[in-house]
């Protein structure tokens, strides 16, 4: 098996359904690599599917999520590489650090344990799980005025309205609740090994106008990996929000990423 049959798995954050990788997916395979975007446990194959059983995705914790990758990447032929966004980029990291991977991508990652910056529009963006304690073990959807100020806010808001009613679900607040309460957590599921030398490269991704995971959020993630000597690297995007995977500039990160694997060999 050469280095570009390798194979890629996409990881999805909240709100987003893994069909929303579909042009990476396509583009990867151009390159001849042998991508899949596997959905979260419990989602629905369809986007309209998905938010008619929202309750089959309620009280997913990162674990939950995070065991079901594993077992994905344990019937795999060789360790993958993962490109993970948001949640997903937690995920992808949790995963690296377990030796699971190749190499990981992380784009706009949530925060694990050890960040400690919160800026506001980060505290905004959440709020439509985190402002009512009750949602911890529900499935969430955010309204279109929502995705625009959490994902869509560097784009036209005609854009950001087209995004939202192509490619929004439900989602589990668990994931939030226990992001947010990490550093209090002795065992929080939002821990990531950083310090593991032995792991494949990881590339951190920010969008500089990103309202969910602000720059500060994702420059504080690159500090807590200076206790490892593996690659760890920080790539920013200009004038891009928490959309940069899924908005019409979606191939300038795609292309960005593939070169970065070009770089190291992957």
């Amino acid at each position: 098996m050469t280095a570009h049959e390798r194979p890629v798995v996409f990881i999805h954050g909240l709100w987003l359904h893994a069909t929303s990788w579909d042009p990476w997916v396509e583009l990867f395979r151009e390159a001849g690599y042998a991508p899949s975007a596997p959905g979260w446990p419990g989602e629905a194959d369809t986007v309209d599917a998905a938010r008619e059983r929202a309750d089959d995705v309620a009280g997913l914790g990162i674990d939950d999520v995070t065991n079901h990758y594993a077992a994905v990447i344990d019937g795999l032929p060789q360790a993958p590489v993962l490109v993970g966004h948001s949640f997903g980029g937690l995920i992808a990291e949790k995963l690296l650090g377990q030796g699971k991977a190749a190499a990981a991508v992380a784009i706009d990652p949530a925060q694990i344990k050890g960040v400690l910056p919160l800026p506001l529009a980060q505290l905004r963006a959440g709020l439509p799980a985190l402002g009512n304690p009750a949602n911890r073990n529900r499935a969430v959807s955010l309204t279109a005025k929502e995705f625009r100020f959490g994902f869509g806010n560097a784009v036209s808001e005609e854009e950001s309205d087209a995004l939202f009613e192509r490619w929004t679900i439900p989602s589990p607040a668990k994931p939030l609740f226990q992001a947010a309460a990490a550093n209090f957590s002795l065992h929080s599921e939002a821990a990531v090994d950083t310090d593991n030398s032995t792991r494949g490269p990881l590339l951190l991704i920010s969008g500089l106008e990103d309202h969910t995971v602000p720059d500060v959020v994702t420059r504080s993630t690159l500090k807590q990996y200076r206790g490892s000597t593996a690659v760890t690297e920080l790539k920013q995007f200009e004038g891009r929000g928490h959309s940069l995977t899924i908005d019409a500039g979606w191939t300038e990160v795609a292309k960005a990423v593939l070169g970065w694997l070009d770089e190291h060999g992957l």
